[in-house]
This record gives structure tokens, sequence and C-alpha cells, in this order.
């Protein structure tokens, strides 16, 4: 009896020797859980989690080069400090205006930027100098330039510019706009008229068109003033006895009168 055991004990430990591998063969669990500590990384390399614990049971000795390459695949974090989707997303809408100015999609921005901290890093500069559209400085906002037109609404349309046309000049940048807000100084108050001014009977309200005869002489910078009958359509010129007289009349430069389709009176000599 004794014989036999020892004899039996002899071959298990001849076969335990003869087939190391299989005493340190691991199980499914352990490769599938070494394959998914390596996920990404085997993933990206095309090894599936079925191919990689079938290669880690052949045993240790075979399964050895499946965790290196995951372990070399450990460099991927070497495309160092790849970007996450989010972070990528985050970067392009932290800069949503300038990247879509520039037709950069949020997919296309996020593609390049997972492809690595290097090659995703024109995209984020691109992004960066587009931080210069704010350097395109000071550009207002329609609303900035709605209410600019807003405030000399009176002369802007007695100049025939209308609201979007004054927006469109305004936003396309602020020196480009600034004309615009300056065209209403002819409306600022002139100096006190002469003695002697004759006033009109009624307000005029067209362009051009002033109620006091000193209004009309600063406005004409040294061209000659007339006084325009604005029911007849004719002007007449100082010293003439209809000069500032008729209901319905204005002062006004003889270029502004003419311009608006009027014409002198016959019988009057022009000064």
């Amino acid at each position: 009896m004794r014989t036999i055991t020892a004899i039996s004990c002899a071959i298990i430990g001849v076969s335990v020797l003869s087939f190391p591998a299989l005493a340190q063969q691991k199980t499914v669990k352990a490769c599938q859980e070494e394959w998914r500590a390596n996920k990404d990384a085997n993933q990206a390399k095309g090894i599936t989690e079925k191919a990689y614990v079938t290669q880690c049971r052949a045993g240790v000795v075979a399964a050895q080069p499946a965790p290196s390459s995951t372990t070399s695949a450990a460099p991927a974090p070497a495309a160092t400090g790849q970007k996450t989707a989010k972070a990528c997303r985050d970067e392009w809408r932290a800069n949503k205006d300038a990247n879509q100015a520039k037709g950069i999609t949020e997919k296309a921005y996020v593609t390049q930027c997972r492809a690595g901290g290097v090659a995703a890093q024109p995209a984020s500069s691109s992004t960066t100098s587009a931080a210069p559209a704010p350097a395109a400085a000071g550009q207002k906002t329609a609303k900035a330039c709605r209410d600019e037109w807003r405030a000399n609404k009176d002369a802007n349309q007695a100049k025939g510019i209308t609201e979007k046309a004054y927006v469109t000049q305004c936003r396309a940048g602020g020196t480009v706009a600034s004309p615009a807000p300056m065209a209403p100084p002819p409306a600022s108050p002139p100096p006190a008229a002469t003695t002697g001014t004759r006033t009109a009977t009624t307000t005029p309200t067209g362009a051009n068109q002033y109620s006091t005869e000193g209004q009309a002489r600063f406005r004409c910078s040294g061209g000659t003033v007339v006084w325009a009958n604005l029911d007849s359509k004719i002007y007449h010129f100082t010293g003439h006895k209809e000069y500032g007289k008729t209901k319905a009349g204005a002062y006004m430069c003889e270029q502004d009168a003419t311009s608006q389709g009027m014409r002198a009176a016959k019988n009057e000599k022009h000064p």
C-alpha cells in the first residue's frame, strides 16, 4: 500500500514539473480584467477582449506579449495629455462665435482635438487666433447702433439715412460708422441771428429749411440765402417785397432750394 502511494505521488510530481505553465495558467476573469485595465489602448490596437483572453489563457509566457502590447499602448498617454471629447467640446464652445465665423464645426474640432495634444494644438491656436475677432476691437452691437441712429433720428431721416442702412454701416466697424453719428451737427443751434432778421410765420419741417435767416446763413457758409415759398415752389432774393413775407415759407440756401425742385422768381435780380 505504501509502495503504491509513493509511486502515485512521484507520478503527480513529475507531471506538475513537466507542465509548469499549467500550474500558473490564468483564469478567464483574470485575463478579462487585464484587457479591461488597458481597454482604450487595446481597442486602439485592434485587440479584442476575446482574442486577448484566448492568448492570455494559453499561458503566462504566451500571454505576456498581450499585456506588454497594452503597456506599450501606455504611450497613448504619451500622445501626452490626449484630451477627452468633453474637454475638446468645452474648448470649442469657449470660442464658439470665433469658430463659427471661421466655419469650424464642433464635430470637426473635437475630431482634430482628440487626435492628440500636438495634432489638436493648431485647432485651439486657431481659436486663440480667433480671439482677435474681439480685436476688430470695439465692434458695436446691432442694439448700440440702433440706439445711435434713434438718438439722431430726425437728422438721419432728413438726410435720408434709414435705420437699417445706418446699422449695417455702423456694425462694419466703429471707425467706418463714425461719420453717421457726426451727420447731425447742422441741427445744432446756430449763432444768434443778426439784427433785423425776419422769422418765418410757420415752422419749416423740410430738409435744410430754417425759420430764421441766421440759421440759413450758418448752413450756406457764404452762399446765397433765399426765401422759399413752400406753396408755389418759387424762391425770392433778399431786398424784394416777397422775401420773408409769404405765409408758408422758409429760409434756405439757394442750392438746397434748387435741389428740391424750386426756381427763382422771374422778375427778381440775383444779388
